[in-house]
């Protein structure tokens, strides 16, 4: 198995942990619990900033000295609906009890007590179109560039039809060249409608130094430290995935793979 494919390791409480470490870079980390109701979860931030996203279900939360109340509306991803998420800054801590079974996302990347604690979603977060034809996917932005909640994330939900591409054209960002390209490691946090499916994820560079294709079952997490990240949902299966991002500058510029760029200037 790729060393990049992160299955889970269990299947109650926390079921992935990725860290800088673990994951060899330097900003973004990611966690994900699934809770029954009543269980509980708590961690304190450090140095990192946070962004909770109720992926599914819903849960008491408090967090940075506030009570947030029950945060979560849909109980299957797939209904598409906006999540309902918390920011976190560094220095800070939080503590949820299921209200019913969840899932809760732990997205995190260094912070610098620039932005306060907050709500994010589900006001102001719509499902917007991108892409044309069989590139077609949903995105649920959650704190992408445009949204200045953060020190250093940046996140997004993807759902992807059955039959249909995304994160593509093929691009990259693992330069620390702005304009022209930003360097931010990534995370993909994959479901599956239905849960027995499963997708497709290559993870490659240009010159083949990296060249990994991987199958992804419901619940996977791929890390993306460079090159080309497409993914691909088989006829018969819909695909869903939870970005994070994060790197020395809070902005996502890219560069596309040479073999489609022709594909990105068609379809611009």
């Amino acid at each position: 198995m790729s060393d990049l494919l992160k299955k889970p390791f269990g299947t109650r409480g926390k079921v992935h942990q990725i860290t800088p470490e673990s994951a060899g870079w330097r900003y973004v980390g990611f966690s994900l619990y699934r809770l029954k109701a009543g269980d509980t979860a708590a961690e304190a931030t450090g140095d990192r900033e946070v962004i909770l996203v109720m992926v599914e279900g819903k849960a008491q939360i408090t967090g940075a000295g506030q009570d947030w109340g029950v945060l979560g509306e849909r109980m299957d991803v797939f209904e598409k609906t906006p999540p309902h998420c918390l920011y976190l800054p560094n220095g800070s801590d939080w503590a949820a009890t299921a209200q019913t079974d969840c899932v809760i996302a732990v997205c995190s990347a260094p912070g610098i007590g620039g932005h306060a604690a907050r709500r994010i979603g589900p006001d102001g977060i719509t499902l917007t179109e991108r892409g044309k034809g069989t590139n077609t996917r949903h995105i649920n932005n959650i704190a992408m560039e445009n949204e200045d909640y953060c020190d250093s994330l940046l996140v997004t939900e993807v759902f992807t039809p059955a039959g249909h591409w995304s994160s593509y054209p093929s691009h990259r960002h693992d330069e620390d060249d702005y304009p022209r390209i930003t360097y931010l490691e990534e995370t993909y946090y994959h479901r599956l409608n239905p849960a027995s499916g499963f997708g497709i994820q290559r993870v490659y560079t240009d010159d083949g130094q990296l060249d990994e294709t991987m199958a992804v079952s419901d619940g996977d997490v791929v890390c993306v430290p460079r090159g080309h990240h497409p993914c691909g949902a088989p006829y018969g299966f819909e695909m869903y995935y939870l970005n994070v991002m994060a790197g020395p500058k809070r902005k996502w510029r890219f560069v596309p793979a040479p073999e489609v760029a022709w594909i990105m200037e068609r379809d611009a």
